[in-house]
C-alpha cells in the first residue's frame, strides 16, 4: 500500500513538471522573442553594409547563443515549418511543449551532426525523383539557429536579382523583374537551370566562401559531412548540400553568390535574374548569349 502512494506521488509530481513547463512555453513572449532576433540581425546587416567584419562576427557569435534565437529556431521548426512532421533517423515526428523548452535549453554548437535521413520525393512535372537529406528535429532547430545568424549578412551581400530562398522575395518577384527588363527593349533570354546544383557543390570551396566564425563554420563543416542513412546503409558525403535542412538553402545561394559579377563582368549590357538555382540571362544581342 505504501509503495503504490510513493508511485502516485512520483506520477503526481511528473504531472505537475510537465504542467508547469507546458505553461511556461505558452507563456513566452513571442512578439518580444521576434523584436530581440531581429534587432540582432539587423545590426547584423548594417554592420555588413559597413564593411565591419569584426562587429558582424560579435554579433553572430552573440546570435548563435543568444537564448532567444534558440526559442524562436525550436518554434519555427516544430510548429511553423510546413515539414515539421517529417521525421529524421530517431523517428521523431513532433514535439510537446515541455520537449520544446528541453530542447531549446539543449541546443549548442558543438561541431557535431547525426546523419541524415535519405527520402525521396517526385519532381514536379517529370517522372524523376529528388532526393532528400532530412536531419533530426534537434539538428533542424540547430541549422535554424545558425541561418538567423548568417542570413542577415548574406543578405546585404546578395544580388538584388536573387530571389528564390530569400526572406520577403518569391517568384512572383522574379516575374515582375522580367517584366520590367523586357517592357520598354526587347531582349533575348538565356534559360540556364544548373544540372544537380545542391548535389555538387564543393565543400572545401563553399566553407572557404562563408567566411563565418570559426565555431559556425565548424558546425556548418559537420553538417556538410555528417552522412546519409538510406535503408540501413550510411553513405559519406563527400560534396553538395543535402536538400531537406533548414540552412541548405542558405548554403547554395552563398556558393551561387558572384554569377551575375562574372558574367556582368564580361558584358556589362546583361542582366541576370535568378530563383534559386534556374537562372535567366538577358541581354539585347543574340549573339553574345550564343556566346
Amino acid at each position: 500500500m505504501l509503495k503504490g502512494k510513493v508511485v502516485s506521488q512520483r506520477q503526481r509530481a511528473k504531472t505537475q513538471d510537465r504542467e508547469s513547463l507546458t505553461a511556461a512555453w505558452q507563456e513566452i513572449p513571442w512578439t518580444k522573442v521576434h523584436r530581440h532576433v531581429f534587432r540582432l540581425q539587423k545590426r547584423i546587416y548594417q554592420a555588413t553594409q559597413r564593411g565591419d567584419v569584426r562587429t558582424v562576427r560579435k554579433l553572430q557569435n552573440l546570435l548563435s547563443k543568444s537564448w532567444y534565437a534558440r526559442l524562436l529556431a525550436v518554434r519555427r521548426v516544430t510548429q511553423d515549418n510546413r515539414g515539421r512532421h517529417t521525421a529524421g533517423i530517431d523517428g521523431v515526428k513532433s514535439l510537446q511543449p515541455p520537449q520544446r523548452l528541453r530542447l531549446a535549453n539543449e541546443l549548442t554548437l558543438d561541431d557535431t551532426a547525426t546523419p541524415l535521413r535519405r527520402m525521396w520525393i517526385p519532381k514536379r512535372g517529370t517522372p524523376e525523383k529528388r532526393p532528400l537529406g532530412v536531419p533530426t528535429l534537434h539538428e533542424r532547430a540547430r541549422q535554424t539557429v545558425v541561418r538567423q545568424a548568417l542570413e542577415p549578412e548574406w543578405e546585404a551581400k546578395l544580388s538584388a536579382h536573387f530571389y528564390g530562398f530569400r526572406p520577403g522575395r518569391s517568384c512572383w518577384d522574379a516575374i515582375a523583374a522580367v517584366f520590367h527588363r523586357i517592357k520598354f527593349r526587347p531582349q533575348y533570354i538565356l534559360k540556364v537551370d544548373i544540372s544537380k546544383c545542391f548535389d555538387r557543390i564543393d565543400h572545401t570551396a563553399l566553407l572557404a566562401k562563408l567566411q563565418a566564425p570559426p565555431g559556425i563554420r565548424r558546425q556548418v563543416r559537420g553538417w556538410l559531412r555528417s552522412g546519409i542513412l538510406e535503408a540501413d546503409t550510411l553513405s559519406p558525403t563527400t560534396a553538395g548540400t543535402p536538400q531537406g535542412g533548414s540552412v541548405s538553402p542558405l548554403l547554395a545561394l552563398i556558393a551561387l553568390h558572384g554569377i551575375e559579377e562574372a558574367i556582368t563582368h564580361v558584358y556589362p549590357e546583361a542582366r541576370v535574374i535568378a530563383y534559386a538555382d534556374d537562372c535567366l540571362v538577358l541581354h539585347p544581342d543574340r549573339a553574345v548569349l550564343e556566346q
